[in-house]
C-alpha cells in the first residue's frame, strides 16, 4: 500500500505546526503513528510509547528502565500466588475523577477482554480483587515472581469513563472494530490527548493535575507520522520539527554533522525476525499444492542457511545492528551467547531443500512492514534476493504497519517480519508471546507462525513460577536452544535507535524505544 498522505499536504502541515510552535512546544516526527488511542488494543513499542505518556501503569520504569512504583506506592507477595498493591492516593483522571481499586479491577479484567492484544501479559493472573478503595491483591494461577514487570506496561483506564462513553471493550484492530477509546482517551498520565487525526497528527497538552513532579518544561507535543524517509531527515533539518525516530542509517552522518541538529543513538532491547506458517496443511499464496513446505525442519533451515546474515549486517544496517541466534537480544536477562547461529551456507540450504523434496524450490509471499523497524523492507528485498538464489521465488508484499500488523495477526500469513521487546526485559516474555503455543488466552498470542513444542510450553511454565535464580535461568536456556533446534524461527538481528534531536531539545532515550514527554526540555 502506498502512503495516502501527498508530501505538499505534509510539508503544508508541518509548516502549519511550526508556525505555531513556541519554546515549550516539541514536534515529532515518527516514522509510524500510533494505530490507536486505547491503551490495551494493541501491543507495539510506538503504541504503547505514544499512550504511556496519556496512561500509567500500577509499577514503571525509570530513566535506567528499573522498576519504580507509579500508581502503586508499594507491592509485596502475601502469598506464593498473590500480590498485594497499595495504590496512590490523590491520583485524578483527565475528567477529574478519582483513582481507585474499581479502576484496576475493571482494567485488569479489560485486558482479557476479545480484542485486546496484552493478554500475554495478564495471562497468569487468575483474579484481580479489590481489598479497599485503595488497596488489590492480584492472585495469579501459580507463582509469579516477576508479576510487576510483567503488568509495567499494562496501563489504567477509568472505568467510570469507558462505561460512559462505550469503551468497556477493547478496540479490536484484528476486526477493524473502534470505539471512543480509539480517539480520545482519559487517563492519569502526564499528558493529555488535545486533538487526534489518525495517521496525520495527534496534539498532548500538559496535564494541569498530575500527580508527579515532571522533569521536563514543554507543555504542548505535536505528534506527526512522516513514513518517507527523506521527507523526514529534511522537515528536522530544516526546523519543521524538533526529533525524529529514525533517522535513516544512510543519513545518520548528515544529521550529527549539522549545527543545528545531533543523533542520540543506542543499542535497543529488540530483536528483528522472521516467522513461517507451520500450521496450515496447505501453505497461504504459494505454489506448493496440497502440504505446507514449512512443517518440514529442513525447509525452515534451508530458509535460514540462504540468508546472508553479515550481508544485512554490513550493507543494508550499515553496521546499525548486532546478529543474534535467538529471539532475544543483549541487555535481555537470559540473552543466551553460547548459542551460535547456523552459517550462512546457499549451497547446503540447497542440499537440504533437495532433500525435501523441492529440488527446483518454490514459490510464496512474504509480508513485510515498510514503516515500523529500522529498513524493515530493504531488509525484506534482501531476504528475497538471498532466498531467490536457492530457488525460492518470493512475491513481496510490503505495505504501512496500519495494514500489515491487523493481517498478522489474523495470521494471514505464510512468510512475515517481525520486531520484539521484551517489556519486562526478562527472557519470559518473548519465551509465553511468541514461543510458546497459541492456547488462544494469551500464550503464544504474536506467535502468527503457529510454531510449537510442548516442551518450551513446559519450560515456560517453570521459568515463570521458579524462584531459584540459576534454576531459572538454567530453563530459559533450554527453552531458547529447544527454539533453535527446531529452527522455529529465523532470528536476525538486534537493531540500533537513532533519534534525530535538534541541539535546543534534550530527551532521554531509553533501551526499550520509548519516548516520554515528561523527561524532555527545551532549553531557553
Amino acid at each position: 500500500m502506498k502512503h495516502t498522505m501527498s508530501k505538499t499536504l505534509l510539508v503544508s502541515m508541518l509548516a502549519a505546526a511550526y508556525v505555531s510552535a513556541d519554546a515549550q512546544t516539541v514536534r515529532i516526527g515518527s516514522q509510524g503513528d500510533a494505530l490507536s488511542m486505547d491503551p490495551h488494543s494493541f501491543n507495539e513499542t510506538v503504541q504503547l510509547s505514544v499512550t504511556g505518556n496519556v496512561y500509567e501503569p500500577l509499577a514503571g520504569r525509570n530513566k535506567d528502565l528499573s522498576l519504580r512504583p507509579v500508581l502503586a506506592t508499594q507491592w509485596e507477595q502475601t502469598s506464593p500466588t498473590v500480590w498485594r498493591f497499595t495504590l496512590r492516593k490523590g491520583v485524578q483522571f483527565h475528567d477529574g475523577t478519582p483513582f481507585t481499586a474499581d479502576d484496576v479491577v475493571f482494567s485488569m479484567m479489560r485486558t482479557q477482554l476479545e480484542g485486546s492484544d496484552m493478554k500475554s501479559y495478564t495471562n497468569p493472573i487468575k483474579e484481580t480483587r479489590k481489598v479497599d478503595d485503595y488497596t488489590v491483591d492480584i492472585e495469579t494461577k501459580d507463582p509469579a515472581p516477576i508479576l510487576p514487570s510483567m503488568i509495567s506496561q499494562v496501563y489504567i483506564m477509568s472505568r467510570a469513563w469507558s462505561e460512559a462513553n462505550n469503551a468497556v471493550n477493547p478496540v479490536d484492530r484484528r476486526k477493524g472494530i473502534e470505539n471512543t477509546a480509539s480517539f480520545k482517551a482519559n487517563g492519569t498520565g502526564p499528558y493529555r490527548v488535545r486533538e487526534r487525526q489518525p495517521n496525520v497528527r495527534t496534539v498532548f497538552n500538559r496535564s494541569a493535575n498530575y500527580w508527579d513532579k515532571i522533569d521536563g518544561n514543554v507543555q504542548e507535543v505535536v505528534y506527526t507520522p512522516v513514513a518517507n524517509d527523506a521527507t523526514r531527515v529534511a522537515a528536522l533539518l530544516s526546523g519543521q520539527v524538533d526529533v525524529i525516530d529514525p533517522v535513516p542509517v544512510q543519513d545518520l552522518d548528515r544529521v550529527a554533522n549539522t549545527g543545528s541538529t545531533r543523533v542520540v543513538s543506542g543499542p535497543e532491547l529488540r530483536a528483528i525476525f522472521m516467522g513461517m506458517d507451520q500450521k496450515r496443511d496447505e501453505l497461504l499464496n504459494a505454489s506448493v499444492k496440497g502440504k505446507n513446505p514449512f512443517k518440514d525442519k529442513r525447509v525452515r533451515q534451508a530458509f535460514y542457511q540462504a540468508i546472508d546474515i553479515e550481508g544485512l549486517h554490513k550493507q543494508v544496517m550499515r553496521g546499525a545492528s548486532g546478529n543474534l541466534a535467538t529471539l532475544i537480544g543483549k541487555g535481555v536477562n537470559g540473552y543466551a551467547e553460547d548459542i551460535k547461529r547456523l552459517p550462512y551456507d546457499p549451497a547446503a540450504a540447497k542440499k537440504l531443500l533437495t532433500e525435501a523434496g523441492y529440488p527446483d524450490g518454490f514459490s510464496l509471499t512474504l509480508n513485510c512492514s515498510n514503516d515500523r523497524y529500522i529498513n524493515d523492507s530493504r531488509i525484506c528485498q534482501a531476504v528475497s534476493a538471498n532466498l531467490a538464489k536457492i530457488g525460492i521465488k518470493v512475491q513481496l508484499n510490503a505495505e504501512t504497519k496500519g495494514t500489515y500488523f491487523p493481517r498478522i495477526m489474523r495470521h494471514e500469513t505464510a512468510f512475515y517480519i517481525l520486531g520484539w521487546t521484551p517489556s519486562t526485559y526478562d527472557a519470559h516474555n518473548p519465551l509465553l508471546a511468541l514461543m510458546n503455543c497459541n492456547d488462544g488466552k494469551g500464550a503464544g498470542a504474536f506467535n502468527y507462525g503457529n510454531y510449537c513444542n510442548p516442551k518450551v510450553d513446559a519450560l515456560t511454565r517453570q521459568v515463570q513460577s521458579e524462584t531459584d535464580t540459576a534454576k531459572r535461568n538454567q530453563a530459559i536456556h533450554e527453552a531458547l536452544q529447544t527454539v533453535a533446534d527446531d529452527v522455529g524461527y529465523l532470528p536476525l538481528h538486534q537493531q540500533f535507535m537513532n533519534w534525530g534531536v535538534s541541539k535546543n531539545v534534550e530527551l532521554v532515550q531509553m533501551a526499550d524505544g520509548f519516548m516520554p514527554f515528561k523527561w524532555m526540555t527545551v532549553k531557553k
